[in-house]
């Protein structure tokens, strides 16, 4: 696999997205209230409704060598050297650079309902799927020295796609940075979405963090 390859399926990475102004936003919401007495009825049915998603923006790096494993790191800026999620995936860059080609990339991770006291993203074992296939198990990792090493190396890449001469490993180190949108569901239920620039072709990334309660509720 060349460096061309993994540019021509890592391109929508390359450049950011264009964010909202927040006056904007606040202007657009300002316009959809009612301005009727009937807004007292409508916040008492707001009321019941169940809450909403949580969205928030998250920087995402993919790494890995080119025969190792990949690693998903979760960070809420490019600076931060401790990550939110650090997550060894059973999967090699040939193999998600492989999956990248259809356009379509999905990966699951699941876990069962006897974790439901830990927080989600502590979760230390996934059971891991790309694309609907069983591809083995993931771990939640601690950003050791190495991992920091490859972060701080990485703090001047806001996004793109590349690669890292060797001197993390036996190999060159390949990495994909891009902006993702974190949606938390609840508490059993998370999912990471790589936020694709309209200049560039599309391509879908998301990885999913999930929490099975089916096991626990038959017994």
């Amino acid at each position: 696999m060349t460096m061309d390859t993994l540019r021509r399926f890592l391109l929508p990475c390359f450049f950011p997205s264009k964010p909202q102004h927040p006056a904007a936003a606040a202007a657009a919401e300002g316009k959809s209230r009612p301005s009727s007495p009937a807004s007292s009825t409508s916040s008492s049915t707001e009321a019941s409704a169940p809450p909403r998603p949580s969205k928030s923006m998250v920087v995402g790096t993919i790494f890995g060598n080119r025969r190792g494993h990949v690693w998903f790191c979760v960070q809420h800026d490019r600076l931060a050297t401790k990550p939110l999620l650090l997550l060894e995936l059973p999967l090699s860059t040939d193999h998600l650079v492989r999956e990248m080609r259809h356009g379509l990339v999905r990966i699951a991770l699941e876990c069962s309902g006897a974790a439901s006291s830990c927080p989600l993203r502590r979760v230390p074992l996934w059971t891991a799927f790309c694309n609907g296939r069983k591809t083995g198990f993931a771990a939640r990792r601690r950003a050791a020295q190495r991992v920091r090493a490859i972060l701080q190396t990485m703090q001047c890449v806001t996004v793109g796609a590349g690669v890292i001469p060797s001197g993390f490993g036996s190999e060159d180190l390949m990495y994909m940075r891009a902006n993702f949108e974190h949606v938390v569901g609840n508490a059993d239920s998370e999912s990471f979405h790589l936020i694709n620039p309209d200049e560039c072709p599309a391509q879908e990334l998301s990885v999913f963090l999930l929490r099975s309660r089916l096991a626990s509720a038959t017994r």
